[in-house]
């Protein structure tokens, strides 16, 4: 599937969540839960996603073409549902990092940063 920069413009800039959801799926195929925990120890717990609103937005992400499930299961009796990133959804979040970067260099031209501590 070809993706338009149009249809970039459509998903950018991403939410947080979003953003973190991709990151991890860059890593590995994970279920719904595991995206959860996965997320959580990525930022450190700053995002903690619930339950309810993760496969809102699983489906979202899904309908906008930056996941997709899995047709792998861990085994024959796995019920679960795994999700990867797919190729637009990479190009995606290569672009919202970059975004960020610049950010952050706008934000370090203010000096915004001197007491952020990281």
């Amino acid at each position: 599937m070809t993706h338009s920069s149009d249809r970039m413009t459509e998903v950018l800039p991403l939410k947080p969540a979003d953003f973190h959801i991709l990151m991890v799926l860059l890593e590995e195929d994970l279920h719904g839960y595991g995206i959860m925990q996965a997320v959580a120890a990525e930022s450190d717990s700053q995002v903690q996603l619930e339950v309810g609103s993760m496969y809102r937005l699983i489906a979202r992400l899904t309908d906008e073409g930056l996941i997709a499930e899995s047709k792998r299961r861990r085994d024959a009796g796995d019920r679960r549902r795994y999700y990867h990133i797919t190729p637009f959804g990479k190009q995606v979040a290569a672009l919202e990092a970059r975004r960020l970067v610049d950010v952050v260099r706008t934000a370090r031209t203010h000096d915004l940063l001197r007491d952020a501590g990281r």
